[in-house]
């Protein structure tokens, strides 16, 4: 049998080492960030690091070219809409594979969580063939429906994880003071799984304003999304003006990624 100072001194080393293990995957994760934020403001006209020079010129020239102005817009407009059409199904889909029981449930659960582990390629593919029959190609409704195909098992992961450990008798008992269901669900419901509904929400944006693979099969001269602008740009005029974009997509990803922590510590307190 272990001492009690044996067994303290083996959890601190593993303490240690844990810490030790995180912070190189922090390292890991977060050098291409920032290795990309101080090349977007270089004065030059390459890629270079660290920057002979600062400038804010490739954000001058991001806000001011229309190809890259048309594909943000475009990525806000269907982040957007896929983050409120994701969230309206996702929620419905937890609720009903929380509060009902039937066979095969656990086959209907993985069947909706494909998406999230099928390589890209093959979702790709599988989805231009589709809207290629469809005439779905190319249009905003196209880059909608596939991001949203890809943004529901998000929303059922974070609702559900929320559903977990959410108390009915609050239902039970709202019920029996005379609260109506539509009532109980809107003023009991809703806002005690709000932070489950919101961090669906974000992901689903984040998901589509990320995505890059399906919009590549998708996407036309007309109609095409940031990433895909990104793309573009990297495999045809090598300029900083991606890395001006790259670092836009961080700060933005990150604050949005921020808005479910808020409202989490705000609901606490």
């Amino acid at each position: 049998m272990a001492r009690p100072d044996a067994r303290g001194a083996n959890e601190a080393g593993l303490g240690w080492g844990l810490r030790i293990w995180v912070a190189g995957a922090v390292v890991l994760l977060l050098a291409p960030t920032l290795v990309v934020i101080p090349m977007s403001f270089t004065s030059g006209s390459t890629f270079a690091f660290p920057p002979k020079g600062w400038s804010l010129r490739w954000y001058q020239e991001f806000f001011t070219s229309s190809e890259w102005m048309s594909s943000l817009v475009t990525s806000l407009q269907v982040g957007l809409l896929v983050a409120v059409l994701a969230t309206a199904l996702g929620v419905a889909a937890a609720f009903g594979l929380d509060r009902t029981r039937f066979r095969g449930r656990g086959i209907i659960r993985s069947l909706m969580m494909a998406p999230m582990i099928m390589p890209g390629i093959v979702v790709a593919i599988a989805v231009y063939a589709v809207f290629l029959r469809w005439q779905l190609n190319g249009t905003l409704a196209g880059f909608v429906v596939a991001h949203t195909m890809l943004a529901v098992p998000f929303v059922i992961t974070t609702v559900t994880t929320s559903l977990s450990g959410y108390d009915r008798t609050v239902e039970t008992a709202a019920a029996s003071l005379g609260a109506g269901p539509l009532t109980v669900f809107r003023r009991i419901t809703l806002p005690l799984l709000l932070p489950g509904v919101l961090s669906g929400f974000v992901f689903a944006f984040v998901t589509s304003l990320d995505e890059v693979v399906v919009a590549l099969f998708l996407q036309t001269p007309q109609i095409r999304t940031l990433p895909v602008q990104m793309y573009q740009s990297i495999t045809l005029q090598i300029d900083p003006t991606t890395a001006a974009a790259s670092s836009l997509i961080v700060v933005a990803t990150t604050l949005v990624l921020m808005l479910p922590q808020l409202v989490r510590r705000r609901s606490e307190s």
